[in-house]
This record gives C-alpha cells, structure tokens and sequence, in this order.
C-alpha cells in the first residue's frame, strides 16, 4: 500500500489573492475582515505548521474570541504558541492598547463653515502674509463641518491655474457635499477679476452637475473678504 502524502501548507502569499487578508483589506476596506485576519497583517506571518490567520483563530479560540480577554495575555502567554515570538506579542498588544485609547477618545470635533466668516476666520491665518496668490478648496459634508482643506495652486489665479476637474475629483474622493473656493489677493485689492468670475461660473457648473453644493468663493486680503454669495453672484 503506498504511503500517505503529507499535506503541503500553503502561505499566505499563495493563497488565491481575494483571501489575502492585506488585499482583501485594499479591495472591501478594513471593517470586511475578521478579528484573526486583521491580527494577521500585524504579525505578517504564521508558522511551518499554520498560517497567519489560522495562527490567530487559535489565539483568539482560547481567548473565547474575544479582544479584550485577548489584551490581558503577556508577552509570555503569547509567546507559548508556536509561531509567536516576543516581537509578534509585543505588536499585539501594542494594537490592543490602542484599541483601548481610541475608545477612551472622543470623536474629533469638526469645524463649521457656513458662512463666509466662518471661512475668512479659518483661512485668513493661512493667507495674511502671502506675498503670492494661492487658491483653496474647502471640502464639507452635509452640515458643513470641514472634512478636508485642500491647497489647489500657489503663485496665480487664472483660469488655466486651477483645474475645476481637480476640484471635483477631490470633493468626490472626500466624500464632500458642500464645497467652497477661496483665494487670496495680496495687493489688498478685494475686487473680483474677471478671471475670477469666469472660475466661479465654471465651479458652479461643474457643482450642479455632480450635485455638490457650492457655498461660496470667497476673496481674502489682510483684513478684509469679498463673498460671492453675499454679494448675489451665486
């Protein structure tokens, strides 16, 4: 009777990509994988007899697959299972414990910018003693709190300096709902160019086509800012 093969293990690198943890990271985001195969990105490998994840469902079976039980064991308990060395325990329980602090913490609070104060007020810091234009986006969701301040060109503001397909791609890659533009003029002069108010018109557009609410476009100078909605030019 001819001898039985041992069984070949295979590591996580061939493994048909779609069960990889770190692609199946990339492809569905974080919260699609479990709790054995985010821990397995931390420790990067397994061992001869078990990969990475089936390492960590062991760990986590004897911890009744529980995090915080999980964050009491020492380095020594880890280090018990094979495949798991002090390194690989200390990275452990170094997530856990942030685990830990991030729940301790509060949500950071957001700023609100619905008005064109408000966003002279947060820009103006940024602007006063700039001795060159520069133009600005401000990303926002629905209750416009700033999700993202993005810096668009430095140095003009002519139509050909900022991209309006780069505003959008932007305020889609945020998740933004409402949108402002600013920019500076250091001369003081707070009159809009009608270079401005061609870039106005074309954000516009662009906005109500991807149905992104344009606040405003707002003109800092040292002290002092023009808004295009107040002034009725959106």
């Amino acid at each position: 009777m001819k001898p039985m093969e041992k069984e070949e293990k295979l590591n996580i690198t061939q493994w048909a990509e779609e069960d990889r943890p770190r692609e199946k990271l990339m492809r569905l985001g974080a919260e699609a994988l479990s709790n054995a195969e985010l821990l397995a990105i931390l420790i990067g490998s397994g061992s001869t007899k078990e990969t990475a994840v089936e390492l960590m469902k062991r760990v986590l079976n004897d911890c009744h697959n529980n995090l915080n039980s999980l964050g009491k064991l020492s380095i020594n308990d880890l280090c018990e299972y094979n495949g798991v060395g002090e390194a690989k325990a200390i990275t452990i329980l170094a997530a856990c414990e942030l685990g830990k602090r991030r729940a301790r913490e509060k949500a950071e609070e957001r700023t609100a910018l619905n008005s064109p104060q408000l966003i002279y007020n947060y820009m103006h810091p940024q602007m006063q003693d700039l001795d060159t234009e520069e133009a600005w986006i401000l990303l926002m969701n629905q209750n416009y709190k700033l999700l993202k301040a993005e810096r668009l060109s430095h140095g003009g503001i002519t139509e050909t300096a900022v991209d309006v397909r780069i505003i959008m791609k932007e305020a889609l890659l945020n998740h933004a709902t409402v949108l402002a533009f600013c920019h500076n003029h250091p001369s003081g002069n707070l009159r809009p160019s009608s270079d401005d108010d061609r870039l106005t018109q074309r954000i516009m557009k662009a906005c109500d086509i991807m149905r992104i609410h344009f606040l405003d476009h707002v003109i800092i100078t040292d002290g002092q800012y023009y808004s295009y909605r107040e002034h009725g030019k959106l």
